[in-house]
């Protein structure tokens, strides 16, 4: 599992969110993903490791520019996070 956080310009709103999102579960196999418009940033997790330009590739179309993408090993914690 892999945690991928985008840096995201564009998003003004909790609409921009949504559409982020969406967008992101569209384009790839993704167990979750969420968005904030405050801090300008995309949170993915995916069981592949995620880029910028395959980011940017979906994104772009829609109005969104990704700005920078890190990719880190994530474990799956436990119930409870023990």
């Amino acid at each position: 599992m892999y945690k991928t956080t985008a840096k995201i310009d564009g998003m003004a709103c909790s609409m921009c969110e949504a559409h982020v999102n969406d967008t992101v579960r569209r384009a790839f196999r993704v167990r979750k993903v969420t968005s904030s418009h405050k801090k300008g940033e995309c949170v993915i997790l995916a069981e592949e490791p995620l880029g910028q330009a395959e980011l940017a590739a979906a994104l772009d179309p829609t109005g969104y520019r990704v700005l920078s993408a890190e990719s880190e090993p994530c474990r799956k914690k436990g119930l409870f996070g023990f």
